[in-house]
């Protein structure tokens, strides 16, 4: 079972930048497929950016193109999302994903293991 802890996370004004890490337990890591969804107060989890089990494949939600890399190194069982140009609608709580496949469709109910999230709030 893999367990994901998330750090990186802060404040930080319009434009600026954030390195959100998860170090991921477990053998299974490199064999999994990683994603980083966030999550504004109630309203639903939703997709940030994936990457397959090699890092040859990604996704990333239409709202983060351009400005978001995922990147990851099975060598130390880390994932990463390197944020730039951040905006005040990305302040959310940054949550760490990791199943067998996920893409850009996949909800977040059918995600089998989290992180504990991290907060990050851009001022504008």
């Amino acid at each position: 079972q893999l367990q994901l802890v998330e750090s990186g996370g802060g404040l930080v004004q319009a434009g600026g930048s954030l390195r959100l890490s998860c170090v991921v337990s477990g053998r299974a890591f490199s064999a999994s497929a990683m994603g980083w969804y966030r999550q504004v107060r109630q309203l639903d989890r939703e997709f940030v950016a994936s990457i397959n089990w090699s890092g040859e494949t990604t996704y990333y939600a239409d709202s983060v193109k351009g400005r978001f890399t995922i990147s990851r190194d099975n060598t130390k069982n880390t994932v990463f999302l390197q944020m730039n140009s951040l905006k005040p609608e990305d302040t959310a709580v940054y949550y760490c994903a990791a199943d067998h496949r996920i893409t850009d469709n996949t909800r977040a109910t059918a995600i089998s293991a989290w992180g504990q999230g991290t907060q990050v709030t851009v001022s504008s």
